[in-house]
C-alpha cells in the first residue's frame, strides 16, 4: 500500500487534491477531522481560533507527533487499497512519525501556491474553521509557520504548483495519481 500524504499551507489546494483521491476511491485520512473530533468532544464551537487553540493544546499535552499517532492507527485498520491519503500534515515531527510508521510507501506531496492566491481563496471559500479577514488569514499562517509547515514544504518529495486553473491542477492531480508516484515536481 503506497501513502500519499499531503502538506501546504492553507489554502493552497490540499483539499482540492484530496478530493479527487476521494472521488477515485481511495481512503482519505484528513488530520484535521481528528481535531474537529476533539473540539466536539469538548462541545466547543467549530471556529478557526478554537481549532487552532484545541490542535496546539493536544501537541502540548500529548506531544508534537498526537495527530499523526492518530492518523496511523486509522490507516492500519485499512486493507484493501492500493493507495492511501492523508491531508493536513504540518510538522517535520509528524512527517518522520510517518516515515517510521510506514516505512518506504510514504510520499510526502506539497501543494505550492503564493500567498496572494492563497488569501484570495481563503476570502471564498467558507469553511467553518476558515479565516476570512486579512488579519486572522496571516494568524494562522503564522501558526503553520510555528508547527513548522515551511520545513515540511521543503522536505517533501513532491511539489505541485497550484498558480493557475482549477482543471490545470486537477490534471496535475490526475497524473499524480496516475504516474505510479514518482519522485518529482509538477509545475
Amino acid at each position: 500500500m503506497q501513502t500519499l500524504g499531503f502538506t501546504g499551507m492553507p489554502w493552497s489546494g490540499k483539499t482540492e487534491a484530496v478530493s479527487f483521491a476521494d472521488e477515485k476511491g481511495f481512503p482519505v485520512f484528513r488530520m484535521g477531522d481528528f481535531i474537529w473530533d476533539e473540539v466536539k468532544k469538548r462541545k466547543l464551537s467549530m471556529n478557526a481560533s478554537t481549532v487552532g487553540s484545541v490542535a496546539s493544546d493536544m501537541r502540548e499535552k500529548y506531544g508534537s507527533t498526537i495527530w499523526a499517532e492518530r492518523t496511523v492507527e486509522a490507516i492500519e485498520k485499512v486493507n484493501d487499497s492500493s493507495i492511501v491519503v492523508i491531508d493536513g500534515i504540518r510538522s517535520i515531527s509528524e512527517v518522520n512519525y510517518f516515515r517510521r510508521h510506514l516505512s518506504d510507501s510514504f510520499r510526502l506531496v506539497a501543494i505550492i501556491a503564493s500567498d496572494k492566491i492563497r488569501h484570495q481563496r481563503a476570502k471564498k471559500r467558507g469553511r467553518a474553521d476558515d479565516s476570512s479577514d486579512d488579519q486572522s488569514i496571516k494568524r494562522r499562517d503564522n501558526r503553520e509557520i510555528k508547527w513548522g509547515i515551511e520545513q515540511v514544504i521543503n522536505e517533501s518529495d513532491i511539489k505541485i504548483s497550484n498558480e493557475s486553473s482549477l482543471a490545470s491542477f486537477r490534471e496535475k492531480i490526475t497524473n499524480l495519481f496516475s504516474n505510479e508516484l514518482i519522485d518529482e515536481s509538477i509545475d
